[in-house]
């Protein structure tokens, strides 16, 4: 018998019957065009922004040096 199990664990009844939604498969489509198929509540998803074309994770990320403050000044008053 192992200790951390609830004894309705032990028996097998993990699960109560009739109060869980149904979960099934679901398409997912993102604004990119990309799909795949994984399970959910919902029979269809729409995204978007995706894994596939999220800049995070296609690393076309990019860069931006704004400049601090002084450089903003400077800029602004055109000294330099």
């Amino acid at each position: 018998m192992q200790r951390w199990l609830k004894p309705e664990q032990e028996r097998g009844e993990s699960m109560k019957e009739g109060i869980h939604p149904e979960y099934k498969e679901c398409n997912v489509t993102c604004a990119c065009g990309y799909t795949f198929v994984t399970k959910s509540l919902n029979p269809e998803l729409r995204l978007d922004v995706c894994s596939a074309c999220h800049p995070f994770f296609t690393g076309q990320q990019k860069f931006v040096n704004r400049g601090g403050r002084v450089e903003k000044f400077k800029n602004k008053y055109n000294m330099d």
